[in-house]
């Protein structure tokens, strides 16, 4: 059974940085395009960031310049590493390789 499980929520201050880890079991990871999203309280689910299994990669505005996605292809596992994070980041941030999703692991900035 093809499974995601995300890695690296937790709390941190305006400012600061954490990394995210989604590793991918199965045979789901090679070709396929891995993306994380992120859903805020009374919010709909949103795109944050795409990476091909070649390494082209796309992001969200909101995010662009902060946040940085890449793959370890031999460890089947997508990293996003999110820097600058501000409190409108707060939010449930879930892997994705269609049509499979991770459970999700939360991210919260507050002082």
């Amino acid at each position: 059974q093809v499974q995601l499980v995300e890695s690296g929520g937790g709390l941190v201050q305006p400012g600061g940085s954490l990394r995210l880890s989604c590793v991918a079991s199965g045979s789901i990871f090679r070709d396929n395009v891995m993306g994380w999203y992120r859903q805020a309280p009374g919010k709909e689910r949103e795109f944050v960031a795409t990476i091909s299994s070649g390494g082209t990669t796309i992001y969200a505005d909101s995010v662009k310049g902060r946040f940085t996605i890449s793959r370890d292809n031999g460890q089947n596992t997508v990293f996003l590493q999110m820097s600058r994070l501000r409190p409108e980041d707060t939010a449930v941030y879930y892997c994705r390789a269609y049509p499979i999703w991770g459970q999700g692991t939360q991210v919260t900035v507050s002082s």
